[in-house]
């Protein structure tokens, strides 16, 4: 059972694609809405709230995720035809140098 959780809202398009994927079983109705939670570790969720500051979990341990790194994670999803992609999706979706400036010695 994982630590926390990214909630992912699906519409009718989402839905097809997570159907396609053979991941039906998967959806769930969370405050009368279409979705699918793909678990995460404390160790993956701090990289997470590292990447994205505002990211905020509920009292469930869940979030959800900015437009653009949810894209990200739902292609990985029906790419990969399962929930289990977080190990791969971390590498996409956290950037440890975002925001700092690139240092190289010069010579």
């Amino acid at each position: 059972m994982a630590d926390y959780y990214i909630v992912i809202y699906l519409d009718d398009e989402k839905i097809k694609k997570i159907e396609g994927a053979g991941l039906a079983g998967e959806i769930r109705e969370v405050d009368g809405k279409k979705s699918v939670r793909v678990g995460l570790t404390s160790k993956e969720q701090k990289k997470l709230v590292k990447g994205f500051p505002d990211l905020t979990f509920d009292s469930s341990n869940a979030c959800v995720l900015p437009e653009q790194a949810e894209n990200i994670l739902m292609n990985l999803i029906v790419g990969m035809k399962t929930l289990d992609v977080m190990k791969g999706a971390i590498i996409k979706l956290y950037n440890p140098l975002a925001g700092r400036e690139l240092r190289a010695k010069v010579f």
